[in-house]
């Protein structure tokens, strides 16, 4: 008789644990329903404080620790250099991170901290976390792309800087050829990863602009590293000017499509007769 009472007692118990779990996860529901209403209203602030709530009712809602990390993100403003703007960034990192702790191939994470390091001109962990990103999903462009254009970033200052100090323009050919060793042995290996990143982009986006662009640019910065190869580096900078001429391509047949579309949708009022 007594254990049968100590049995209804123990599921007593538990039947309210779980009526107590199951009203904590309808109340995370809650908090993340409104917080995305307050997210997409723009009023991050009260979209931060309703996501911490329903992370904190229910630890396991992983797309509240998404909005959560991303409504921090979008606080955050580039190139706004005070603790406050700062911690923003920090606290969204945090949240990606936390999301990674129990899904460490979460491609929206990954990519999430690389675009706040870019951002925060952290150019090296940027390039780790996307190439992250990559490994997670290999069929995304934008990560390739955004390796591409970090390693121009890198290879740009570099080069500017080493010419700026010989009283030359960043287009400026150098020609010493120590020098041109000097940037050889610097950026050659960013300029030719940058490449490659930007070939997959555009394989995996055939209109991709952006990656053709940027492919322009670092065929400029490769032809740096052509010491003592005058045909090499002609080479180079005609493939960047098609690359060029790719990219306005691109561009004006996007214009025109999209053109096409917005015409298609008007309905001109017929002349009365």
């Amino acid at each position: 008789m007594k254990n049968c009472a100590r049995l209804v007692t123990v599921l007593a118990v538990a039947a309210a644990l779980l009526s107590v779990t199951g009203c904590k996860k309808l109340q995370a529901r809650d908090k993340l329903n409104k917080g995305v209403q307050a997210y997409k209203a723009a009023n991050y602030e009260h979209a931060i404080e309703y996501f911490k709530d329903a992370v904190k009712l229910d630890n396991d809602l992983k797309v509240a620790k998404l909005y959560l990390a991303t409504a921090y993100m979008q606080q955050y403003v580039p190139g706004v250099d005070t603790p406050e703007n700062n911690a923003n960034a920090t606290q969204a990192i945090e949240q990606y991170q936390n999301v990674l702790a129990e899904d460490p191939q979460n491609v929206t994470s990954l990519k999430g901290i690389a675009s706040l390091y870019m951002n925060m001109k952290k150019f090296d962990e940027s390039a780790q976390y996307y190439k992250k990103a990559i490994d997670a999903d290999k069929n995304d462009p934008e990560a390739y792309y955004s390796v591409g254009v970090i390693d121009w970033t890198a290879a740009y200052k570099d080069i500017s800087e080493r010419k700026a100090k010989l009283g030359l323009g960043v287009e400026s050919p150098v020609k010493s050829k120590e020098v041109c060793e000097e940037i050889k042995a610097a950026d050659g290996p960013r300029i030719d990863e940058g490449l490659k990143m930007l070939e997959i982009a555009r394989e995996k986006r055939q209109d991709y602009d952006d990656a053709m662009t940027y492919t322009n640019l670092l065929y400029h910065r490769k032809a740096d590293t052509e010491c003592g190869d005058p045909q090499a580096y002609t080479n180079d900078i005609k493939l960047a000017n098609d690359w060029s001429d790719k990219a306005m391509a691109a561009r004006k047949k996007k214009f025109e499509e999209a053109s096409k579309k917005t015409q298609g949708g008007i309905t001109l009022d017929q002349p009365k007769k």
